[in-house]
């Protein structure tokens, strides 16, 4: 990777691209810490952990817990478009404008923004509400908020927050543009990263307590090189996990058009294992944070029934870690069900001349590939699924809390990938040799 940097900086329109890009994350960090008005949080929130709180927080690098105008991060764009990639199956409408190509998916994009700004303004609202119920956050001059100053406090904190995440997803499209790589992805890789350097000192500073000997501390003396251990292996994981898949061999026929003789080649068509990407571990660490985000409005009496419901939610359970493993399995299935169709890639196929070599066209090709992506599909939730309840099962072994979930691991290593990848097509294409060469 450090090579690939090292030679791409030697060409000067790839490191105008580089340099853009980096100076998009600069901005996004320094928004990430430029408070609210009216807001005053110093400490930070007192987020419980397996909440939607802490997710948010997670994914934004902690501008959430301190309430900052980006406080709101990336969430509303990355949900809006898991909600227009489902109405693209349920709604003809927009499955037709999704292959209409490139003017198609300009129109997508388009309500894409008008749904992320709705969604914005929602969980803005929502931010403000819950500000205010944790009492102590909202003031002016030290005196807390009340009446119409409430009121106006309000619809500033609402409405920059909105306009905070509007401003994010612009930088994004601005990466995209005249950055290098995904800039909603680098985004997310961003604000997840800068909690590292948190995590870090923590680590350290409680093993240079375990060597002092200092009492409470002498578990980390093995703890701390243990998830040193766990987290290089998670990445070596992960990179074998993203470039593994399955080859199936493909035999284009003969076609001759006017003096010309087109196909006769052998080839192969990639279906990667991990099909789903990071989406199953979003979707069902969402669903599982529900639960413990409602015992933050409504806490329930110790001892009842809904005090052992929600405490079999909560991320420190073995309940917790077993429904995580089964949903994301689930969810696997049911993304790749919207996103790969068998008929479709079989009817692709035929139309293209090509055949697998001893699969009849037609309805057995489908049948062989909705066998291959029902393995894929298991293989990659299940490879998944361990990432994910590793740090769980290591935290309820242990009793150490990893700070670095399996999610935020797989987000960032698979952003680096993303960006690396693309930083060598771009050296690619500019040191193609051409006809005239």
């Amino acid at each position: 990777m450090i090579k690939v940097l090292r030679n791409a900086f030697k060409i000067a329109d790839l490191r105008s691209k580089i340099l853009f890009t980096l100076l998009i994350i600069l901005i996004f960090r320094v928004g990430s810490a430029i408070p609210l008005p009216f807001v005053n949080i110093a400490d930070g929130l007192n987020i419980k952990d397996g909440t939607i709180i802490s997710y948010l927080s997670m994914l934004t690098g902690d501008a959430f817990k301190y309430g900052t105008i980006f406080a709101l991060g990336i969430s509303p764009y990355i949900n809006s478009s898991i909600i227009m990639q489902l109405l693209s199956v349920a709604i003809p409408a927009l499955e037709r404008m999704s292959k209409e190509g490139e003017e198609g998916r300009k129109k997508i994009g388009k309500i894409t923004r008008y749904v992320t700004v709705l969604l914005g303004l929602l969980q803005a609202t929502a931010y403000f509400f819950y500000l205010k119920n944790s009492g102590g956050y909202l003031e002016i001059g030290g005196n807390r908020l009340t009446g119409g100053a409430m009121f106006f406090a309000a619809v500033v904190i609402i409405l920059m927050l909105t306009a905070g995440t509007a401003l994010i997803m612009w930088l994004g499209e601005q990466v995209n543009e005249k950055g290098i790589g995904n800039g909603i992805s680098i985004i997310l890789f961003a604000g997840i990263l800068s909690g590292l350097p948190s995590a870090v000192i923590s680590m350290g500073s409680s093993f240079i307590e375990g060597i002092k000997g200092t009492e409470g501390y002498t578990q980390f003396l093995y703890f701390v090189p243990i998830v040193l251990v766990i987290f290089i292996a998670i990445i070596g994981f992960i990179v074998w996990m993203d470039n593994a898949e399955r080859r199936i061999p493909i035999q284009y026929a003969k076609r001759v058009v006017g003096r010309k003789v087109y196909g006769g080649q052998s080839t192969h068509m990639p279906i990667k294992v991990n099909l789903s990407g990071v989406l199953p571990i979003i979707f069902a660490s969402s669903i599982l944070s529900l639960p413990s985000t409602i015992t933050m409005f409504w806490e329930p009496e110790k001892g009842t029934f809904w005090a052992g419901f929600f405490n079999f939610f909560n991320s420190t359970s073995w309940g917790y870690a077993v429904l995580y493993f089964v949903l994301i399995i689930l969810f696997a299935y049911f993304y790749a069900s919207i996103q790969y169709n068998p008929i479709e890639m079989a009817n692709n196929l035929r139309q293209n001349s090509g055949a697998i070599p001893g699969i009849r066209p037609g309805k057995p090709t489908s049948d062989y590939f909705s066998r291959i992506l029902s393995r894929m599909v298991l293989l990659g939730a299940l490879l998944l699924s361990v990432i994910a309840i590793l740090p769980i099962v290591f935290s309820l072994i242990t009793g150490y809390n990893v700070s670095l979930g399996g999610t935020s691991v797989l987000i960032v290593v698979g952003v680096a990938l993303e960006t690396v990848k693309a930083i060598e097509s771009q050296m690619m294409m500019r040191h193609y040799k051409g006809f005239l060469d």
